[in-house]
C-alpha cells in the first residue's frame, strides 16, 4: 500500500517544479507514494512540460485560479494513503525525508502533523520553518519583540510546516 500522496499546486513555475518531482521520485525509492499536481490554470505548457517526464505522476488541470488552499484539498479528496505532504512546486525534498518522517509518525501515532528543519540552498537554517504555536501569547510576544528572549516564552511546543498527517 502507498504510505505517502505528495500535493503540489503550480502556478508557472514548471522548471522549479520538475526539480521538486525529481527530488520527491527519488525519496519514494524509500517509501511508496503518489504525486498529484495541481496546476492553477498556469496559461504555459507547464503540464505539457512535464507530463511526458512524469507519468507516474497525477496531473490535474484546472480551468481558473482556485487559489491554494482549494487546489490543495482537491489533491487532499484524491489521496487515499496514510499520510499526505503538501508541497511547494519549488521545494526540494532529501532522499531520506520521506521515510524518516513516516517512521516517525509510525512510532507516535498520536501525532497529527510533522514539520521538518528547512534549509535553503547553501545549506543555511530557515528559520520559518520554526514557528511558534499560534496563541494570543506567543502573538504578544513576537509583536513586542520578546519571542526572542527564552524566559518569556511560555510555549515550548512548535508547529513546522506541515509535512504528513495521519488520517488513521
Amino acid at each position: 500500500m502507498k504510505r505517502v500522496t505528495t500535493i503540489i499546486v503550480n502556478y508557472r513555475l514548471k522548471y522549479f517544479l520538475e526539480q521538486t518531482l525529481l527530488s520527491v521520485e527519488e525519496a519514494y525509492t524509500e517509501v511508496e507514494g503518489h504525486t498529484i499536481v495541481i496546476d492553477n490554470n498556469s496559461g504555459d505548457d507547464s503540464i505539457e512540460f512535464l507530463e511526458e517526464r512524469f507519468p507516474s505522476v497525477t496531473f490535474i488541470r484546472n480551468k481558473e485560479n482556485v487559489g491554494f488552499a482549494k487546489a490543495n484539498n482537491q489533491g487532499f479528496a484524491m489521496s487515499d494513503t496514510d499520510f499526505i505532504l503538501v508541497l511547494n512546486p519549488d521545494t526540494i525534498i532529501g532522499s531520506d525525508t520521506l521515510k524518516d518522517a513516516v517512521k516517525w509518525m509510525d512510532e507516535h501515532p498520536e501525532c497529527g502533523a510533522i514539520g521538518v528543519k528547512m534549509v535553503d540552498g547553501n545549506g543555511h537554517f530557515l528559520p520559518e520553518s520554526k514557528r511558534s504555536f499560534p496563541s494570543t501569547w506567543n502573538s504578544f510576544c513576537k509583536l513586542f519583540g520578546l519571542s526572542s528572549r527564552k524566559k518569556y516564552s511560555i510555549n515550548s511546543s512548535y508547529v513546522n510546516v506541515l509535512i504528513a498527517a495521519s488520517f488513521k
